[in-house]
């Protein structure tokens, strides 16, 4: 099991926030269970801005900045933002469970959006690069 569900979503919010939360436990389901709850919080503008701060911080704080990768998160952020407009689900574990495929298939999700690798460019690290085949 994930070590970020045994946390609540205000548990996990904080955790993350400030830097408490052991890195092992930001996983990838746990990026997707940050932008759920964030976009539901505070809508998608407020939600990026706040967690590209924080993953940077986390990031920097846990010796690893150059993980951070804004275009990845970003789309990310957007990509969740669109299944929360189709979803039913009030919490986050019935959310994913309803679109999988944010989970199991993101990088291929993101195929769609971008004609270019942007989890290795150095130009999406570092600044939000739109989609180049479909808008988000």
């Amino acid at each position: 099991m994930e070590q970020h569900r045994q946390l609540t979503d205000l548990e996990f919010e904080k955790q993350f926030a400030y830097g408490d939360l052991d890195p092992v436990s930001f996983s990838h389901e746990a990026h997707l269970r940050l932008a759920w709850i964030y976009i539901n919080k505070y809508g998608e503008d407020s939600a990026c801005e706040i967690i590209c701060d924080q993953i940077l911080n986390f990031a920097t704080k846990h010796g690893d900045p150059e993980k951070f990768n804004k275009t990845v998160t970003i789309a990310a952020i957007k990509a969740v933002n669109h299944f929360i407009q189709k979803s039913n689900s009030t919490n986050f574990i019935d959310f994913i469970q309803e679109f999988p495929r944010l989970k199991y298939n993101f990088k291929e999700l993101l195929d769609f959006h971008y004609g270019f690798d942007i989890f290795n460019s150095e130009s999406a690290k570092k600044e939000y690069l739109e989609p180049d085949l479909l808008s988000f």
